[in-house]
């Protein structure tokens, strides 16, 4: 629908700019979901490794402790990280237990580590701290009772964050701009993609071009299977344009030629003086209108086949003919007969026509009966619409002349000659043909009109 006046036309865009959004639209989103997925997954891994350490030197501290004769905590052996006999080293272990001085490793120096007193855990328990300033730490802590003593002891090993930290930072940033190079790797494959498989457009498009101004009339470059159909449809497009284009310089020509001998006889006519002028104006200017409503029929035909597919009732359309022309000749009979729902792929004003010229040349020429056949073979794919009449009939050897425009048997009756000629081009036209024949029933002319069915 054609924009409102005043409104701008929205512009269609671009197939291309169409096709990188789209692609944009699924890889960003689903390399941001992936990365952060990734990111999870590798941080919580490295988490956990961080914690198994310290469990494992938990595990070591409950295994090695004991209770001196004073009631005091003791290792039995010596623990196997040195870096706890390091001040200040980074990793921290602490045993306390109620109303007993809290015991720390070497390397708190003279700090202690700020626990959860009131947790009963017998399972190892994680957690972070930040007691201590610029130095964020990760605890595990667990309840142990040790033979020889009735103390609930709290064992705690504590490890600095900077390096768990400092190694999720890394991997943080390889994956940030892993992503990003594939992130911009697929885009640009996406383009690349987008470029190549628009490419058959470009080459229809240098198709047309050539067209238009080589003055080639197809597309003939071999394109993909999923193109070929609209070329296919082009061409066909092209060709259909030619034939009318031809149609239209052959209709042209023969109504220029058809014109030109009336016109050679009142220039004649004229420039001599003749005293009967007037009846030769009269009577050249009856065959020029002859000549022009002929092509005019020829002319609207064409154009409304390229519409589309028409579809008219041919018992509709015989029954309103076949009542117009009663009026004009009352004395004739007229019988109609057939199938009443046949449908044929013709405007309903060209299949008026049509019947018209064909049942007023019967009522015409007849001798007082009229028989319309409509579908008189079901089986074909053609509907077969016959016309007779009980008249003279037309020998054999006539039958093609009288198709040519202005062809008359009977000169006696008034008529423009035109009415076959009319018949077959218009039925030509919508890809029918009609046929003369002698009628075995009324004796007198049969026309057999075949027109493509439709439905």
């Amino acid at each position: 629908m054609p924009a409102p006046l005043g409104v701008p036309r929205r512009k269609p865009g671009s197939l291309a700019r169409r096709m990188m959004l789209i692609a944009a639209a699924w890889i960003f989103p689903l390399l941001l979901l992936g990365g952060l997925a990734l990111d999870r997954a590798l941080t919580n891994l490295v988490s956990d490794q961080f914690d198994a350490q310290l469990a494992q030197s938990l595990r070591g501290m409950v295994a090695s402790a004991e209770i001196d004769p004073f009631g005091e905590v003791y290792f039995n052996r010596p623990l196997g990280d040195q870096r706890f006999l390091e001040p200040n080293s980074g990793f921290y272990w602490q045993i306390t237990g109620d109303g007993v001085p809290a015991w720390p490793s070497r390397s708190l120096w003279d700090r202690t580590l700020t626990i959860k007193h009131d947790v009963i855990a017998t399972d190892p328990i994680f957690y972070d701290s930040d007691q201590f300033p610029n130095e964020d730490l990760r605890l595990v802590q667990r309840t142990v009772g040790i033979p020889g003593s009735d103390v609930q002891w709290q064992f705690v090993v504590a490890g600095s964050r900077e390096d768990l930290d400092a190694q999720i930072s890394q991997i943080r940033a390889i994956l940030a701009w892993s992503f990003a190079v594939l992130g911009i790797g697929l885009f640009l494959m996406a383009m690349a993609q987008t470029w190549y498989g628009l490419g058959p457009l470009r080459r229809i498009r240098k198709a047309i071009a050539r067209i238009r101004t080589s003055g080639s009339n197809r597309v003939t470059d071999p394109l993909p299977t999923e193109v070929q159909p609209m070329v296919d449809e082009l061409n066909a497009l092209l060709e259909h344009t030619e034939k009318q284009a031809e149609e239209a310089r052959r209709h042209a020509g023969n109504l220029a030629h058809a014109l030109k001998t009336p016109l050679t006889v009142l220039n004649n006519a004229a420039h001599a003086h003749a005293p009967d002028l007037d009846e030769t104006v009269l009577r050249e200017a009856a065959a020029m209108r002859r000549q022009v409503d002929h092509h005019l029929a020829r002319a609207r035909a064409v154009g409304r086949r390229a519409v589309g597919l028409s579809r008219t009732n041919v018992m509709d359309s015989a029954v309103a003919v076949e009542g117009a022309v009663a009026r004009l000749y009352p004395k004739v009979r007229f019988d109609i007969d057939g199938k009443a729902d046949s449908m044929v792929a013709v405007e309903r004003q060209d299949l008026d026509e049509l019947l018209g010229n064909l049942i007023e040349n019967a009522a015409k020429y007849g001798g007082g009966s009229v028989f319309v056949t409509v579908d008189a073979e079901p089986e074909s794919n053609r509907c077969w619409i016959l016309v007779e009449d009980d008249g003279a009939g037309i020998p054999a050897s006539e039958r093609t002349a009288i198709f040519g425009r202005g062809a008359r048997l009977d000169t006696e009756k008034p008529g423009t000659g035109l009415g076959l000629a009319i018949v077959r081009d218009v039925a030509e036209i919508y890809g029918g043909t009609v046929e003369l024949d002698e009628s075995e029933d009324l004796g007198g002319l049969l026309v057999r009109l075949k027109l493509p069915r439709v439905g």
